[in-house]
């Protein structure tokens, strides 16, 4: 996989964005330099999350929050957001990420000869949406009318009467769950939830019909919503749309109902019939969501988190603060190719160790000879710890490190190792333990904490940890730009001009 160009017309401070990435360029590692505020983070975010997050249901909160604040201008049917070309191998595959108002999708589709029942206010590209969102409501009402008739059954199994006296019984927990739940799927509104808690005598039964009721008026929509969504995924396909994620915006303190949608274009793909091409062109997004990774200083203003969790990094109290990293880590659970780089990677050097045991065994086992696995990658991590030697302990919980001097080995602190040595370690050990290869690398401020030669040094590093994979670096570092070629250097507006010191 290889990013071959980016295009971003007007994105936050992004204005007229045109770059390349030459795919026959060696190695493939491209700084992308600015001034400050010259938007190369936002740039790298831009590209993670809409790579990463267009194909999965559960990371699409991450592309709303993307989102937030950006508008369609006034008289215009849709605003691009990003045209990315992505080569694989034979094929490019050109992705136009674009958004336009939800409801737009009228003036698309000819509403002649079709019947008024289909085509009312509600007709917009969220529809395929809210049918799925429409059946999930009805399974949650149809599985809590079973549970509801169970309990009657087992409370009133030869009365007809089932009514519940508040005053006198506490309401079941079984009830209350089955309530919570009709309430959280947004089945039943909170104010009908709460008025059916407040009565004093509650018939099961009264319960079961309002969940009836619900089902009845269900029904009808769906027939509505069905015939709707037939005719938008028809011109979804013939257009070569995905339909991404539907999100709201505020201008003028009015509420927009917006989508994302992403036009596919390609070359090379030999493929004639229309599904094919769809589906092979998904199949290619899915593969690039796995193949496109991020690594930044956590201390960084993550746009594809929540506005209100973005602002905790600038609360005053320290405890405001800590959640805000907090905020971070929960991300990364959901966001596996996110990686922040400004701590001791633990746990996978733990892993890793364990793996190279293991192999070590496997091949005495097959072979007879023990491998050498785990020397190897101890070597391999001292060499980059120079006079320092690192070894898990005994019970392969944790690591240790040492210091020889003057013939005696002392033992260290991780933080007797410098930010450099433990940031240039973790970044060695994340690409060997995820096997990042073949894959788009974006990686921002690495050269923070290293000693110049080390800025230098890391292009080196990364190609011979994994040269297979394009590594974009926003950076500010002199030092990093010139182990490459000029030509490899990308920028944008502020250019990071170095000044002539005679002028």
């Amino acid at each position: 996989m290889h990013l071959q160009r980016i295009r971003v017309p007007d994105f936050r401070v992004l204005k007229d964005v045109d770059i390349t990435f030459e795919n026959d360029f060696v190695p493939r590692i491209f700084p992308l330099g600015s001034l400050n505020g010259g938007g190369k983070s936002t740039l790298l975010q831009l590209i993670f999350t809409l790579l990463h997050c267009s194909t999965d249901p559960e990371k699409k909160p991450f592309l709303q929050n993307l989102l937030d604040g950006f508008n369609i201008r006034e008289g215009s049917p849709k605003r691009t957001l990003a045209i990315i070309d992505i080569w694989d191998k034979d094929k490019v595959v050109t992705i136009e990420f674009f958004v336009c108002q939800d409801s737009d999708i009228k003036s698309c589709l000819s509403l002649n000869d079709k019947p008024e029942s289909i085509y009312n206010s509600w007709l917009s590209f969220s529809v395929p949406e809210d049918l799925e969102d429409l059946n999930s409501k009805i399974s949650v009402v149809e599985t809590e009318i079973a549970k509801l008739e169970n309990i009657k059954m087992t409370i009133y199994p030869n009365d007809d009467n089932d009514v519940l006296d508040n005053q006198e019984v506490k309401l079941p927990r079984e009830i209350q769950v089955i309530l919570n739940s009709l309430k959280n799927s947004k089945v039943f509104p909170q104010k009908m939830v709460s008025s059916i808690e407040k009565i004093p005598r509650i018939p099961i039964t009264y319960i079961i019909n309002a969940c009836r009721i619900k089902l009845n008026q269900y029904g009808g929509l769906i027939q509505k919503l069905e015939s709707a969504s037939s005719q938008i995924q028809e011109y979804i396909k013939k257009e070569r749309l995905l339909l991404i994620v539907n999100y709201k915006s505020n201008k003028n303190d009015i509420v927009h109902e917006n989508v994302l949608l992403c036009n596919m274009n390609y070359k090379g793909l030999n493929v004639d019939d229309m599904d094919d091409k769809i589906n092979e062109i998904e199949s290619i997004l899915r593969h690039l969501s796995q193949k496109i990774f991020l690594a930044a200083p956590s201390t960084q203003v993550f746009l594809f988190m929540e506005q209100e969790k973005r602002s905790l990094l600038f609360k005053s109290k320290a405890i405001e603060s800590k959640n805000y990293y907090l905020q971070i880590q929960a991300a990364k659970s959901q966001l596996m190719n996110l990686f922040t780089y400004d701590f001791l990677a633990v746990d996978i050097l733990i892993q890793a160790f364990k793996n190279a045991f293991e192999r070590d065994i496997t091949e005495a086992i097959e072979t007879g000879d023990y491998g050498n696995h785990y020397h190897n990658l101890k070597n391999k991590l001292n060499q980059m710890l120079f006079n320092k030697k690192i070894n898990i302990d005994k019970d392969l919980n944790g690591v240790n490190f040492t210091l020889d001097r003057n013939g005696e080995t002392i033992e260290l602190s991780p933080e007797d190792l410098s930010h450099g040595e433990l940031k240039r370690l973790s970044i060695y050990m994340w690409l060997k333990h995820h096997k990042i290869e073949d894959a788009i690398v974006l990686m921002d401020e690495i050269e923070i904490a290293f000693h110049p030669d080390w800025q230098y040094q890391i292009i080196r590093d990364l190609q011979e940890w994994a040269p297979n994979n394009q590594y974009i670096l926003a950076t500010h570092s002199y030092e990093l730009c010139q182990a490459l070629t000029p030509a490899h250097v990308k920028e944008l507006e502020p250019k990071l001009i170095k000044q002539d010191p005679e002028n």
